[in-house]
This record gives structure tokens, C-alpha cells and sequence, in this order.
């Protein structure tokens, strides 16, 4: 491979010079996010388009946000059922602006490297199948039909179907996501990474092994009934806004509302509802009654202390009854609270005795609890503690089975809930392998996958020949960013099925394709007429989505389409049925996946359908002790040197995950720059630091450095020894085996850093 295609840098790593910093905003919403939103939408599709869009977006005959995958109201959606960041989304998806050959043929793919993320996706759709020859600095137009051809051959060609693999993103459909794993699996392999394995696998690890289920176990009507809100690691202004409607419902009727985060985010702050009159005067509904600035990596510390605290009392507050019936293990979780230090947790969490004993009462007194987290949770070593660590805290008080209470981890994209459960999975059952074999008459391969970490690693060793991404900028979501694209670079081949140009279609294999598709947003017409497919939102509701907006390019094709001709040209299956009428790909995923039978019926329902949950719904806990367990865990101590920090990655609020939709952290006083590490100012003061200064960030693991150049230093309110940036530029910092145990999921929310100070040239 020529230098040309090779890159030294990944993405530009140049100060902000036009950065500036002002005042965290005190709340969130209000009229600064409509302007937002609108300013975005129309800027980018024109008014008559926006205006059709926006009024189309999580109705019930509409499409779904291709954002969040927080849940629709069932009776009271508004006229406008979208958020900023929502608004945001669909302007990225129905841009006007468009990429064609022409704008390949004029730029190589090292000048195109040359420019950042936020220049990548604001160039626009993606209209012609793409390719790049072997050698070759430039891409070129191919077919559709010589795209796939040498696709097939590529993989045909392979010594083992376990020498490739097949990424996927929470944004593909039920349809898509089901037609594709069954594609793969006939193909020969379970190299079926996705995001989940970088966001909430941790989660479902924890919680079946604790409950019996992967999933929350909670309805967005129990939020009605809640008469106390743990949410934890998790900034739902930014990443989530729409639940902060839910929250404010919640604090109006008085419910306690208890923030865990070591930044004071201001969507928990308070909030102006865009859809009342009063959001756009006064300043808002406080939201949460309690804030516990945590230590980064200090929940488990702060989570047993409230659960010490909890049983500490003369007559603890807790449910017997339920502890009796319901669980395992108490004896043993009650003597290892008894042994905790005070003065451990204390140090550990960062949060005092006396705080925490306040907590400990609301908590205590609650008899509806729900406990919301996100991936502040889930990215650690000890992630899968963390969150047993909440069930925990929810069985001590009987939070399971009903109304008003329970378990709720809060998902990112729109259906990566619904990818995992159409079997987007390294490891499926053995009961899922058999229904999908007897339904397509074959023996699905047994042999476990590799998941997003071991693929990358399995890459970089050159057992992985063809890397296959339905969806996703897998570079940018990838930890230890130069280790992934050295692997990317000695694959065979690379295919990317995408919308818009991002990172991931410049640091290739040998050979490379860009397939375009369809949207969320766009309207999809096969041989029997407009289709609509079925997503999974993140508290097991499913339903419809179908788009409405004229496509970006009649060279498009839909993700089923462009699985089903994939699969007919490697493994000769004739799908073409699939395409015409995607009810046909309905009727059988309703054979194979339990909870979805009569599939095409129900979907078609208003508001689609709610599937069964164990827990919730019948108290049952499909453990082997038929028990919900109770489960101990030692307080975690990071191996922090001298002048080093814990440092978390984070989103802008001019993000979702890895696109880039501007330069401005609105919520957190953060303009025109992202090249930004936010610092206590008494280790900034320690460190001989001030705010502006640049500086280097250098992650220590295991005897090795990364390193990420060129940050500015931004004073904030977190908690000493901490310090947060953003995502993916921090990314190149994460070490490929520093990983959550029993997940694997990258260690991204608790790095070991320093702080190196740089002079400012120019």
C-alpha cells in the first residue's frame, strides 16, 4: 500500500483556535434549543423539507428518531415529538447537500483524512456505490452489481467464513438486523460484533446473571408512578433530552429526583419545556433534588454506602418480604456491608458519610424506585459491578415486578436494543441457533464470534481478512483509535454501508467499498409498494417506522435490499421475496424470535406492542436459583501515579456519538472547540496549569503511553484527581485491552492520564 493510502494521522490534531468559554447554562431547553433544532434543520433541508420531517418524526405513522432510543408516549405525543439534538439528527439525514463520484475524483483519501469529523459529515449524503481499487489514492463509481460481485468473490475466496466479520449499528432495523445475522450465520461464522459491545454489554451481562433478563425492566408509564429517580452516569440533557419531559412530569407531582454524576449537568438541573408557554419564560423546572458529585470510578463505593447506611438504621427500611421470596444471597451481601469502612467509602466515592446518609433516607423511604444509568456505568473494569450494584440497591427495597419501579438502563441508538434481540450477537444461544435452523433448514455455526475488541485484535494479527460494517463510523467508535485503523489497514478488504462520509471510509484495507443507503427518514419503495420497517425501543416496545422524504439519490438501495443481494450473490439463496414485501421478512422473524409472533399484525398497531418481560411482568427470575441474587463486590482502587488524573470521555452537546453536528457545547459554556479537557482548578493550580493553556493528554496502561495532542485546558466544577473530554478525539487514548470484565466493553469512562503543557505556536 502506497503512503498515499496510508496516512499519519488519523484526524487533525490541531488546537481550536477560535475556542471560547463562557458560563454553564443553569438550565436546559427553552427557547436556545428550539432556535437550535430549527436553525439546523432548515439551514440544512430547506424549510418545505424540515417542516415535513419534523412533523413526521415519532408519530405514530411516521418514522423513528434515527437518534436516541428513548420510548414514544402512547397518549399524549405532541405535535412536535423531537428534541434539539433530535431536530439535529434528521437535518444530518435529510441534508440537501450531496457527495458524488465527482467529489471523490477531486479529492484523495489523504486529503480527505487531512479534514476533521465535523467537515466529514457536513459534506452530505452519500449518492453512488463507491470503490477503491488496491493502490488506488482515489475512489471511483462501481455498479451495484460489480459491488457485490466482488464482495462475494472476496468472501468466497476466504479460507474459513471466521476470517471475516460483520460489524453492525444500532441504527438498522429489526428487518435489516435479522435478514443480516442470518446471512452471516448461513455464510459460517458469529463474528457478529456491534455497539452494544462498547456501550451496554455490561449491563446485560450484569443483569442476567443477577435477574435472569439483559433487559430494563420498566415501561415509560411507570415513570408516572415513581416516587424517586436514581439516575447515574448518565447526562440525559445531552444524550437523551427527551426523557427530560418524563422528569419534569416527575418532579411537578413531587417525586424525588437523585443525580449521581461527577459533573452537575445542567439537564438535571433544570429544564423549559419547548412545548408550554412557560419554557420560554421564567427559568424552569428544578429537576433534581439531590446531586452526588461521584468520584469517576467511585459508584461502587457510593452504591454500597447507601446501602450500608440503609441497614444501619435501628429497623432497616427494607422489603423482607420480597428479600425472602424473591432473592439469594442477602446473608451474605448484609455481612459484607457490616464490614465495609466508613472511611473507604468515604475516600472512594468522594461524597461524605453525612451526604450519603441522606441519600440513604430518600432512598430508603421510596416505595415506587426507579434507577436510570447509561454508559458513566458501563465503561469501567468493574462495570458489571456497578450495576449489579444498583440491583442491589432495588432489591433491598422489593423495586421489581411493580408499578412505578425497577431497573431502567437507558440505551443509545434507536434500535440497538432490537439488533441484539434479532440474534446481532458473537454469542447466541443454543435455543435461538435451533429455531433459526429449523426455519431455514441449516445448521447454524455453534462456535462463539469475536466481539468488537477481539475483532479488532484478531484484524491487527491477520486472521481477520474482509471487515463488513452495516452501519456505524466504526474507526471513530473504536477504542485505541491508531491500533484499530493499523488493523482496518491489513484487511483484505473494508465495506461500509452508510448515509454520510466519516472517518471509517478513509482508513481502509487494500480494497474498499462504500455502499449508500437509505435512511431513516426516506421513503422506501420495492416491487409491492411503500415498505416501513420495525425498530425496538429502549424499554421493549416495538413498532413502526417509515419515512417519508424523497431519497438523496435513486442509487440508494434500503439495508434489506442490500443484504438480501449480498447474501444471494455469496451463498446463492434466492431472498428476492424479502425485497418486494418486507411483511415476508416479518412472518419470519415471528418463527424464530419468541415474544414476536403475529408480527405483521401487531407492529401495524398505533402504537406497536410491548414484549414480554419475566420480571416485570410475572416476577420471575430466569436465574438458575429461579432467584434474583443479591451479589458482593470489593470497592475498586484505580492505580493512580503522582500529577495523574481519572479521566473520563464525554459528548458534546453538539453530538451523538460519533457525528458531529457543530462545535458548541451550548449546556456547559463551550463554543467553537473540542479539543478541550475540562479540570478541577485546584489541580489545575497543582499542575502549574491555567485555563487556555495546551496541553497534551497521555494515558498510562500497563507500562505503555498514548498519546492525544493539542487540548485546551477549561476550568470546570468536577471532582479533584478527575478530569473529562470528548469523544472520539479522546478515543486514540482508550487501550485495546484495557476492558470491563465478563463484558469486554472498553474501559473509555475511567483512563489514566497526565497532563503535558505545550507551547502555543502562532
Amino acid at each position: 500500500m502506497s503512503d498515499e493510502r496510508n496516512p499519519e494521522f488519523l484526524s487533525p490534531e490541531v488546537l481550536d483556535a477560535n475556542l471560547r468559554i463562557g458560563p454553564p447554562a443553569q438550565s436546559a431547553g427553552g427557547a436556545g434549543a428550539v432556535k437550535v433544532g430549527l436553525t439546523s434543520s432548515v439551514k440544512q433541508m430547506g424549510l418545505a423539507r424540515a417542516v415535513s420531517a419534523l412533523l413526521d418524526v415519532n408519530q405514530r405513522k411516521g418514522f423513528d428518531c434515527p437518534g436516541c432510543a428513548w420510548p414514544d408516549p402512547d397518549d399524549r405525543r405532541a405535535v412536535a415529538e423531537f428534541c434539539e439534538n433530535g431536530a439535529k439528527a434528521i437535518a444530518e439525514e435529510g441534508t440537501l447537500k450531496r457527495i458524488t463520484p465527482e467529489f471523490f475524483a477531486a479529492r484523495s483519501i489523504n486529503e480527505l483524512s487531512r479534514e476533521s469529523d465535523f467537515w466529514l459529515s457536513q459534506q452530505g449524503r452519500l449518492t453512488h456505490p463507491m470503490y477503491l481499487p488496491s493502490g488506488a489514492t482515489h475512489y471511483q463509481p462501481i455498479s451495484w452489481h460489480e459491488a457485490f460481485k466482488k464482495i462475494s468473490g472476496k468472501l468466497k475466496s476466504l479460507a474459513s467464513p471466521n476470517e471475516a466479520v460483520f460489524y453492525t449499528s444500532g441504527r438498522t432495523s429489526n428487518e435489516a438486523a435479522f435478514l443480516y445475522q442470518l446471512f452471516v450465520r448461513l455464510f459460517g461464522t458469529n463474528n457478529l460484533p456491534d455497539c452494544s459491545n462498547m456501550c451496554h454489554e455490561s449491563s446485560g451481562q450484569a443483569m442476567i446473571s443477577t435477574v435472569g433478563t439483559s433487559k430494563g425492566s420498566v415501561s415509560l408509564k411507570d415513570f408516572d408512578f415513581a416516587d424517586c429517580i436514581v439516575v447515574i452516569g448518565q447526562n440525559p440533557g445531552t444524550n437523551h433530552p427527551r426523557m427530560l419531559r418524563t422528569l419534569q412530569t416527575a418532579a411537578r407531582r413531587g417525586c424525588k429526583i437523585i443525580s449521581i454524576n461527577p459533573l452537575a449537568e445542567t439537564g438535571l438541573k433544570r429544564f423549559q419545556n419547548p412545548q408550554e408557554i412557560s419554557g420560554f419564560i421564567g427559568s424552569g423546572t428544578p429537576l433534581a433534588t439531590h446531586h452526588l458529585p461521584v468520584k469517576i470510578n467511585g459508584d461502587v463505593a457510593l452504591l454500597k454506602g447507601i446501602q450500608k447506611a440503609i441497614l444501619e438504621q435501628p429497623v432497616p427500611p427494607i422489603n423482607s418480604d420480597f428479600i425472602a421470596q424473591y432473592t439469594a444471597g442477602f446473608d451474605a451481601f448484609r455481612a459484607n456491608l457490616q464490614d465495609a469502612s466508613w472511611i473507604e467509602i468515604v475516600e472512594s466515592s468522594g461524597i461524605s458519610e453525612q451526604d450519603i446518609r441522606e441519600v440513604a433516607q430518600v432512598i430508603a423511604q421510596s416505595k415506587a424506585m426507579i434507577c436510570c444509568w447509561a454508559m458513566g456505568l458501563t465503561q469501567h473494569q468493574n462495570a458489571v459491578g456497578n450495576i449489579q450494584e444498583i440491583i442491589n440497591l432495588l432489591l433491598l427495597g422489593g423495586h421489581f415486578g411493580r408499578r412505578g419501579a425497577g431497573a431502567c438502563p437507558v440505551r443509545g441508538h434507536s434500535n440497538v436494543q432490537g439488533d441484539r434481540t434479532m440474534g446481532i450477537w458473537e454469542r447466541p444461544s443454543l435455543e435461538f441457533l435451533r429455531r433459526l435452523g429449523t426455519e431455514f433448514h441449516f445448521t447454524p455455526p455453534h462456535e462463539h464470534g469475536h466481539n468488537t475488541v477481539e475483532a479488532i485484535e484478531a484484524m491487527n494479527a491477520g486472521t481477520i481478512k474482509v471487515f463488513f460494517a452495516l452501519g456505524g463510523n466504526f474507526l471513530s467508535a473504536a477504542p485505541d483509535t491508531a491500533f484499530t485503523a493499523q488493523g482496518l489497514n491489513r484487511c483484505e478488504m473494508t465495506v461500509q454501508v452508510s448515509t454520510k462520509l466519516n472517518r471509517s471510509h478513509l482508513i481502509t484495507g487494500a480494497e474498499a467499498l462504500i455502499l449508500p443507503c437509505l435512511g431513516r427518514t426516506e421513503l422506501d419503495v420495492q416491487a409491492s409498494g411503500e415498505q416501513f420497517v420495525c425498530v425496538e425501543n429502549s424499554m421493549g416496545v416495538v413498532h413502526s417506522s417509515q419515512g417519508r422524504l424523497d431519497p438523496a439519490s435513486p442509487d440508494l438501495m434500503s439495508e434489506p435490499a442490500i443484504v438480501v443481494a449480498l447474501a444471494q450473490a455469496t451463498v446463492g439463496v434466492d431472498w428476492s421475496d424479502f425485497v418486494s414485501n418486507y411483511d415476508s421478512i416479518r412472518d419470519r422473524i415471528a418463527k424464530v424470535i419468541p415474544g414476536f409472533e403475529n408480527l405483521n399484525s401487531r407492529v401495524r398497531e398505533p402504537n406497536g406492542f410491548e414484549l414480554p418481560h419475566p420480571v416485570r411482568d410475572s416476577l420471575e427470575f430466569r436465574t438458575p436459583s429461579k432467584k434474583a441474587c443479591f451479589t458482593i463486590h470489593a470497592i475498586p482502587h484505580l492505580n493512580v501515579g503522582p500529577d495523574q488524573f481519572v479521566m473520563t470521555t464525554i459528548r458534546s452537546h453538539d453530538q451523538y456519538n460519533t457525528t458531529i453536528y457543530g462545535l458548541d457545547d451550548r449546556y456547559r459554556g463551550i463554543h467553537q472547540g473540542r479539543r478541550v479537557v475540562l479540570m478541577n482548578t485546584q489541580d489545575m493550580a497543582a499542575q502549574k496549569l491555567s485555563a487556555g493553556d495546551a496541553v497534551d493528554i497521555v494515558s498510562h496502561h500497563l507500562g505503555k503511553q498514548r498519546r492525544a495532542k493539542n487540548f485546551r485546558v477549561v476550568a470546570y466544577e468536577i471532582p479533584r484527581g478527575c478530569c473529562a473530554s470528548y469523544f472520539p478525539e479522546t478515543n486514540v487514548l482508550v487501550p485495546i485491552d484495557s476492558i470491563a470484565d465478563l463484558s469486554h466493553t472498553p474501559t473509555s469512562k475511567s483512563l489514566i492520564v497526565s497532563m503535558e503543557k505545550v507551547a502555543i505556536v502562532g
